[in-house]
C-alpha cells in the first residue's frame, strides 16, 4: 500500500536562477576554478543529491507472504467466531433496513464484509449495500488482509470458500522444497 509521500524537492545548478556567466576567469587568478555561482559549491546554488520530488514508498509483498497473511487471517476470525457461512447472496427486498436488521439479529457485530465469488452480484443484495457504509460486499478475487481487519466479522457464500480454497492449496503446493528438509545434526546420537 501506499500511505506515505514524501513531496520534498530542492533543485539543482540547472534549476537555480541565474549563474550562467564565468565568475572568474579559468587561469591566473590564482584561486579554484570556478564555472558558475550556482554549483552546488557556491552559497546560494543548487543542491547535488537532494530530495526530487513526490517519493512513493509503495512495496508489493512478496506472494508467499501475501497467501500467508490471508490464510492466518482467515484462521484468526475463525477462531473469534467472527466468519460465518452462507448460502447465497439472495435476499427478499433491496430495503438497506431489511440488511441491517438481518445483520443485527444475527449478532455479526458492526462492521461486515460479505464475500462473494461473483463480481456481478444479485440486484436486491447490491441496492441494499449499495449506500452502507459498514457492511460491504466484494469479490473474492479481492479479498485481502487489510479488508478482513477493518470490519468485525467475514461472511463467505459457499462458492467463494471453495473458490478460496482452491487458490489456496495451488499456492501451497507451488513452493515445494527443492530438497526434503532435515535438521541439521539429527543423524548424531
Amino acid at each position: 500500500m501506499d500511505l506515505v509521500k514524501s513531496y520534498a524537492k530542492v533543485k539543482t545548478r540547472a534549476e537555480v536562477r541565474g549563474g550562467g556567466k564565468k565568475p572568474r576567469q579559468q587561469k591566473g587568478s590564482g584561486r579554484s576554478r570556478q564555472g558558475s555561482i550556482r554549483s552546488p559549491l557556491w552559497r546560494g546554488g543548487g543542491v547535488a543529491h537532494g530530495p526530487r520530488g513526490p517519493t512513493s514508498y509503495y512495496y508489493m509483498m512478496p506472494m508467499k507472504l501475501r497467501v500467508l497473511g490471508l490464510k492466518i487471517a482467515l484462521t484468526t476470525k475463525l477462531a473469534q467466531d467472527d466468519l460465518h457461512i452462507i448460502d447465497s447472496l439472495e435476499i427478499s427486498t433491496p430495503d438497506p433496513q431489511y440488511l441491517i436488521d438481518l445483520v443485527n439479529h444475527r449478532q455479526w457485530g458492526d462492521s461486515v464484509l460479505i464475500v462473494d465469488v461473483n463480481e456481478n452480484l444479485p440486484e436486491n443484495i447490491f441496492n441494499a449495500t449499495i449506500n452502507l457504509k459498514k457492511i460491504n460486499v466484494i469479490p473474492a478475487t479481492g479479498l485481502n488482509v487489510f479488508s478482513m481487519l477493518k470490519h468485525d466479522t467475514v461472511v463467505l457464500t459457499v462458492a467463494a470458500v471453495d473458490f478460496l480454497e482452491e487458490k489456496l492449496l495451488w499456492h501451497d503446493s507451488r513452493y515445494t522444497a527443492l530438497y526434503p528438509f532435515r535438521l541439521p545434526y539429527s543423524d548424531f546420537p
